[in-house]
């Protein structure tokens, strides 16, 4: 019961905030104490940055800037960074405000564009506010979901763009998940917007206790409670040091002691093992039991359903473990639902999937994912349809959905909770390498688990691995590292709207209130006083250095001239071997047989393709291992040179990505290298003799000076030359930290400088004006936009016909997730071959300038999705173009949606062209089954 003090705060509250008031009639639940001073705030004409945990309520200040716009008769755009969110989200508001009031701008859709509220992607208010657009007119309200998307790398820029460039009337409401540092973000937003009240709040809704399973068997990870378990007040510290704090011993002494010794067994007796394989006699008796295993996934599920733990996220950092995942619970024969579940599951599938044309069902895997739907099973992953990924999402929602396998991109905002989420590993693939997750990641993850106003408590729960170290996972669960920080950058495209419509100099400054200028500003001051005590310690340290013989500086010098003389004759003898070995690479041909020097490729291989060469990283061969794979080698697996042993001819039709073919084709690679033997034939090529330093005048002088020096008959001279070994490297340390400082200042406006520059030689801005390239630059929003851009200018597109241009303009959207995809895919013949020859020759031409003024934002082009682009717009079915693109249907949807978009903007900027025309039939005749459907949904 409120006290009589409490009551009339309330009170006074309610008389000083009359649309809260009402506000909060609209809810059946009493609102959050950080709500209500977020809303308050509002209210009061502040803008506010909220921070808070998954699931806390956040969204709900963005739907009082909604309320307040509606009752002053003024505009709100509701902004998110995926086109799901905004579909979710469109569909909240139709519910409270109605269709009338709503409006959806995604790209694909425009639903009401000119209501009060419109729901868009942070994209679609990007290109508004660069193209003038009329809608902006009486806008006064901008909401930011998962505002945190702007450390993004590819897309957080427009984040940025747009807090930056919205006008000083608009009020932002920006909504982030909980980050260390989000007071200098709302430092830098009071800088950019004006007054901005910064919202924090710790405490998570739900309490989440967090476990590990061990075999069959659930483990509580600490022994006491879990930090995210306890219920306290939100922290108003907000000290971004204390949040990026390492985790405390204690905290870590506080894991289950049985874990613990769990993991010491385990790695005591498997920890000669890693290296080599044993025989089962060879293992000691002392064996941990059968149950210090990591468990089946079915098994997993079984345990949490037996424990009244479902509805669960499973995260599992693979597409395909998503998918092999459902098929093992499948062969399980588990099913986690009652009859009227099954039935209403497949009503409601049938009902939001029945636009899918017929014929592409079975290519789809309809069938099967049915199936596991109505056993409350599912997979969610970038690589599935949208239809079916906003299935699993309505059914999870609805709770008629018990278990998803999916990615971590399920944690990116869609509105998903569960009582329970698995971690199946602690490690993912990044692009590149296997890596570790971070605190902030694994927070982002596990905060899906605790429904609110449905669980008491959330559970999260991390499947033991061989190498587990408990104390390491409490650490993830304890620590609150989730820092923010900037990936802005200066584009082409930003650069040509920005001088148009403001000119250079003011671009140029607007530019300069970048949050990635602020936070590097922020970082100069550290760094200066690093300097200062550099200075101070580089004097103390000449005091040591001084003798009584003569100048002892002078002589280190000198030694460290002889090191630094001596060491690079080392590097100029290694340099001649990678030369050679490079030269040895560049004369492989296809169907040349080779062993691979060194590398987790190592072994006999055949050349599939020899590969351009770069200027970066050299040649690049294709080959096939005998274990099947096909690689894309570099020079870090050829330390020596290579040499062909011998041919093997490969078949005219072999595709590399058909298993049949690869297994054919390596077992007639092993059948050859057999008989070989293991080293195969000795090499015939020999390093050449390098010079030796006794062959080095210069050096023999150098040393004739050091034993002549004064210094050096002291008998205190090593213990000098320690000192002054301290005073050169703490004086490199210091120029570097002086160069930092250099770079860091003003780094924003330099690079943008340079974007100029580039554009300056090619004629799209003239001054402060663009030209009429410039326009047609502004225009086209892609990575490679100025590869676009100079296609245009130069004609490349001009004669081509709609599947021959739908496949070039595929080559500047499409970016492969794996590296090892072949480097000469298959291409379609004719026209098409010489427009993307000049389109690589454009692109070689204008990396070379951005070479010359130092920027590097080109990246190259992909042409594995021409083929698959071609054969669409050439009316190829779904299953046709799926089966040889080996692609996933998800995948090809989303990449035939981006290339819709690019050649939109390409017959914008075409102008009045027969350009304009082939790009419109081009959008027209690769809109169609599944991809309509798709833009229907999305």
């Amino acid at each position: 019961m409120s006290t009589p003090s409490e009551k009339y705060a309330s009170f006074r509250s309610d008389q000083e905030h009359p649309a809260v008031k009402e506000f909060r009639g609209l809810y059946d639940f009493a609102l959050d104490e950080f709500q209500l001073r977020a809303c308050a705030a509002l209210e009061d004409g502040h803008q506010v940055l909220v921070a808070a945990p998954t699931g806390s309520g956040k969204t709900l200040v963005g739907e009082f800037a909604v309320h307040l716009a509606l009752e002053r008769g003024q505009k709100c755009f509701y902004t998110t960074p995926i086109k799901a969110l905004s579909n979710q989200k469109y569909g909240d508001l139709v519910s409270r405000y109605g269709a009338d009031k709503v409006g959806l701008l995604t790209g694909d859709n425009s639903v009401n564009s000119e209501a009060p509220i419109v729901v868009m992607t942070t994209e679609v208010l990007r290109n508004m506010l660069y193209a003038g657009s009329q809608t902006l007119l009486g806008l006064s309200y901008v909401v930011m979901d998962e505002v945190h998307y702007l450390a993004d790398r590819s897309r957080g820029a427009v984040w940025e763009e747009v807090l930056i460039h919205l006008p000083d009337s608009v009020s932002v409401v920006s909504l982030s998940a909980t980050v260390s540092n989000a007071e200098e973000f709302g430092d830098w937003l009071e800088t950019v917007r004006g007054n901005t009240v910064v919202v924090l709040e710790e405490k998570r809704p739900v309490p989440l206790f967090q476990h590990v399973m061990v075999g069959k068997r659930l483990h509580d990870l600490f022994a006491g409670e879990a930090p995210t378990a306890r219920v306290g007040a939100p922290s108003k510290s907000g000290n971004p040091a204390k949040a990026n704090a390492p985790v405390r011993a204690d905290v870590k002494d506080l894991v289950n002691p049985q874990l613990v010794r769990i993991a010491r067994d385990d790695n005591r007796i498997f920890r000669d093992d890693s290296r080599k394989p044993r025989r089962r006699r060879d293992l000691p008796k002392s064996r941990p039991s059968r149950s210090h295993f990591t468990p089946y996934r079915s098994d997993v599920v079984e345990e949490l359903d037996a424990g009244a733990l479902l509805p669960a996220i499973y995260f599992i950092f693979s597409r395909k473990g998503c998918e092999d995942a459902v098929v093992q619970c499948l062969r399980s024969g588990l099913r986690l639902t009652k009859p009227s579940e099954r039935d209403e599951i497949k009503r409601v599938v049938a009902e939001r999937t029945a636009d899918l044309p017929d014929e592409d069902l079975g290519v789809l895997g309809y069938h099967d994912f049915a199936e596991a739907l109505s056993r409350g099973i599912a997979a969610h992953h970038a690589g599935m349809l949208a239809a079916f990924k906003e299935v699993v999402e309505e059914l999870f929602a609805r709770g008629l959905i018990k278990v998803v396998f999916a990615t971590e991109t399920l944690a990116l905002g869609i509105n998903m909770p569960a009582r329970t989420v698995v971690l199946e590993k602690l490690s993912k693939w990044n692009g590149e390498a296997h890596v570790d997750i971070t605190p902030g990641e694994y927070t982002q993850l596990t905060g899906r688990a605790g429904r609110r106003g449905i669980d008491v408590e959330g559970h999260a729960v991390v499947l033991w691995q061989p190498g587990f170290d408990p104390r390491e996972v409490a650490g993830l669960a304890s620590t609150r590292t989730y820092p923010l920080r900037s990936s802005f950058s200066p584009s082409y495209n930003m650069a040509v709207n920005l001088v148009r419509q403001v000119g250079r100099t003011r671009a140029r400054d607007m530019l300069e209130l970048s949050f990635a200028q602020f936070q590097s500003d922020q970082a100069v001051v550290g760094l200066a006083r690093q300097v200062q005590r550099n200075t101070e310690a580089l004097e103390g340290y000449k005091e040591s250095i001084e003798c009584h013989l003569g100048d002892f500086l002078e002589y280190a010098a000198l030694r460290r001239r002889i090191g630094d003389r001596e060491a690079s004759g080392s590097k100029r003898r290694k340099l001649d071997r990678r030369v050679e070995a490079q030269e040895s690479i560049e004369k492989l041909r296809t169907g040349d047989i080779i062993r691979i020097p060194a590398g987790r490729s190592a072994g006999w291989a055949l050349v599939l393709d020899p590969g351009m060469r770069s200027e970066r990283e050299g040649p690049r061969p294709t080959v096939l291992t005998l274990d099947r794979q096909v690689r894309k080698l570099s020079m870090v697996d050829f330390p020596t040179p290579v040499e062909a042993i011998g041919v093997l001819r490969i078949p005219r039709k072999f595709n590399p990505r058909n298993p049949q073919q690869r297994r054919e084709l390596a077992q007639v690679l092993r059948t050859r290298t057999d008989l070989l033997g293991e080293d195969g034939p000795p090499s015939r090529t020999r390093g050449k003799d390098a010079i030796s330093h006794a062959d080095d005048p210069e050096l023999q002088e150098m040393r004739a000076q050091l034993r002549a020096h004064p210094c050096h008959g002291c008998s205190d001279r090593e213990d000098h030359a320690r000192w002054a070994e301290r005073y050169f490297r703490l004086d490199r340390e210091n120029r570097e930290v002086q160069r930092k400082i250099e770079q860091r200042t003003n780094t924003i406006a330099r690079q943008f400088d340079r974007v100029c520059q580039v554009l300056d030689a090619l004629h799209y801005l003239d001054g402060d004006k663009t030209t009429e390239a410039g326009d047609r630059l502004a225009r086209i929003y892609t990575e490679l936009d100025l590869v676009a851009a100079e296609c245009l200018r130069q004609g490349v597109f001009d004669d081509l016909t709609v599947p021959e241009l739908a496949a070039c303009l595929a080559a500047l959207v499409y970016e492969s997730r794996s590296k090892d995809e072949p480097t000469s895919p298959r291409l379609p013949r004719g026209d098409v071959r010489e427009a993307l020859e000049r389109m690589g020759s454009i692109w070689r031409d204008l990396s070379a300038l951005e070479r010359d003024m130092r920027v590097d934002f080109l990246r190259s082009m992909d042409l594995n999705f021409c083929w698959p682009a071609f054969r669409w717009a050439s009316g190829a079915s779904l299953a046709e173009v799926l089966y040889e693109s080996d692609l996933a249907a998800g995948d090809f949807v989303r990449w035939v949606k981006q290339l819709i978009d690019l050649t939109e903007q390409i017959a914008d900027a075409a102008g009045d062209t027969p350009l304009r025309k082939t790009a419109r039939t081009v959008v027209d005749q690769i809109r169609r089954g599944v991809i309509s459907y798709a833009s229907m949904v999305e």
